[in-house]
C-alpha cells in the first residue's frame, strides 16, 4: 500500500526551513583549510590525525542514523567497519588491491553481513536488539581472529594502498586527505537526504509508534532492514579507508569496545543531528589524543569525563554550544 504523506508531512520540502546548515558548512571550511596550516606549521602529523577523525566521523554517521533516526540502538556496528577493512586486506594479500574491485567488494561483504544479520536482529526489539547486534559482531569478531592464513589474532598488514587503475593516487598523504573529506561530505549529504526523504519520515515515525505506521500501511521492518543494510554499508565504506590510512587491518576493528566507542561520539556530539556525529566523533578523537600525551593513565581520565558529558550534558557537545549561544542572545537583548 502506498500513501500519499506520512503524519507529520504537512509542509511542501521547498517551503521548509532549512536548519542546521550553517555548522556543516563550518566544519568542512575548516577541515578543507586545515592541510594548509598543517604544512605551514610542519606539522604533517595533523593529516594522518584529522584523515582518521573524519573515517571515524563516516563510522559515526551510519550509527547516528540508525539510533538517532531510527532508534535501533546496536553495539555491533564495528563489524561492518571490520568486514571493509579486511575485504581491502584479503584482496591486498591475492594482489587485487585497485579500486575497481576493493571498493565494491568491501560494500557488498558489509551490505550482505548486514542484510543477513538484519533479517533476524529487526525482529527482536529494545535490549534484545541490542544483545542480538553485540552477539553478531563478537562473532564477526572470533570469525577474523580464527583467519590464520590472513595473520589471525595478530592482524594483517597492507603492503600496496588502493590503487586507481594502476596508479598510487592514495600514495599521498595530502592526496587521501581530501579523498577522504570528500567521502565524507557525500555520506552526509547522502544521509541528510535520505533522513529528509520520506523514507527518513517513516523511520522517524516508527521511531515514534511502529504500530500506528503500521496500520496506516507502512511495512516499518522493511524499512528498517533497509536502513540497517544502508547503515551497515557506510560502516564498509568507513573500513575501506581505515585499512588505507593505517595499512594494517586487525579483528580488533570490529570489537564491542569499538562499537560502543562509536555509540559514545553519536552521544558526545548531540543525538539526532548528523553534524553532531561528525563533532563527537572529533571530540572523542582529539580529546583522547590529548590527554594521551599528557599521562600514560589517560583513560582514568577519559571515561569519568564522558560519562559525565553523556549522562548530565543534554544534547551533548552541540547541546552545550546551543544553550550558550541561547544565553548570550538573551545577554544582548537585556543589554
Amino acid at each position: 500500500m502506498t500513501l500519499a504523506a506520512v503524519p507529520g508531512d504537512t509542509a511542501p520540502a521547498a517551503r521548509r526551513p532549512r536548519r542546521g546548515v550553517v555548522l556543516p558548512l563550518v566544519l568542512f571550511a575548516l577541515l578543507a583549510a586545515l592541510p594548509v596550516g598543517a604544512l605551514a606549521l610542519s606539522a604533517g602529523y595533523l593529516l594522518d590525525l584529522f584523515a582518521r577523525v573524519m573515517i571515524f566521523a563516516i563510522a559515526a554517521l551510519s550509527v547516528e542514523l540508525l539510533i538517532g533516526h531510527a532508534a535501533l540502538v546496536t553495539f555491533g556496528q564495528a563489524a561492518f567497519v571490520g568486514i571493509g577493512a579486511y575485504a581491502v586486506g584479503i584482496l591486498d594479500a591475492h594482489e587485487a588491491n585497485d579500486l575497481v574491485v576493493a571498493l565494491p567488494a568491501a560494500l557488498v561483504a558489509a551490505g550482505l553481513f548486514a542484510f543477513v544479520t538484519g533479517l533476524v536482529c529487526l525482529r527482536t526489539k529494545g535490549v534484545y536488539f541490542i544483545m542480538i547486534t553485540l552477539a553478531f559482531g563478537q562473532m564477526a569478531f572470533f570469525t577474523a581472529s580464527s583467519l590464520a592464513p590472513y595473520g589471525g589474532d595478530d592482524g594483517l598488514t597492507i603492503h600496496d594502498r588502493t590503487t586507481l587503475f594502476g596508479l598510487a593516487v592514495l600514495d599521498r598523504p595530502l592526496a587521501f586527505y581530501y579523498v577522504v573529506l570528500a567521502v565524507m561530505i557525500a555520506v552526509y549529504l547522502f544521509c541528510r537526504a535520505l533522513v529528509a526523504s520520506r523514507f527518513g519520515r517513516v523511520l522517524r515515525g516508527a521511531k515514534d509508534n511502529a504500530l500506528r505506521m503500521t496500520t496506516l500501511g507502512y511495512r516499518v521492518y522493511r524499512f528498517q532492514l533497509a536502513a540497517y543494510v544502508i547503515a551497515g554499508m557506510i560502516g564498509g565504506l568507513a573500513g575501506f579507508l581505515l585499512a588505507n590510512a593505517t595499512e594494517f587491518v586487525s579483528p580488533a576493528y570490529m570489537s564491542w569496545q569499538r562499537s560502543g566507542e562509536l555509540i559514545i561520539m553519536v552521544l558526545l556530539g548531540g543525538l539526532g543531528t548528523l553534524h553532531g556525529a561528525i563533532v563527537g566523533a572529533a571530540a572523542f578523537l582529539l580529546l583522547e589524543e590529548w590527554l594521551a600525551g599528557l599521562t600514560e593513565h589517560w583513560k582514568m581520565i577519559f571515561g569519568p569525563l564522558l560519562v559525565l558529558v553523556v549522562v548530565f550534558v543534554r544534547g551533548g557537545l552541540l547541546g552545550i554550544a546551543t544553550a550558550l549561544a541561547g544565553a548570550v542572545s538573551r545577554r544582548l537583548r537585556r543589554g
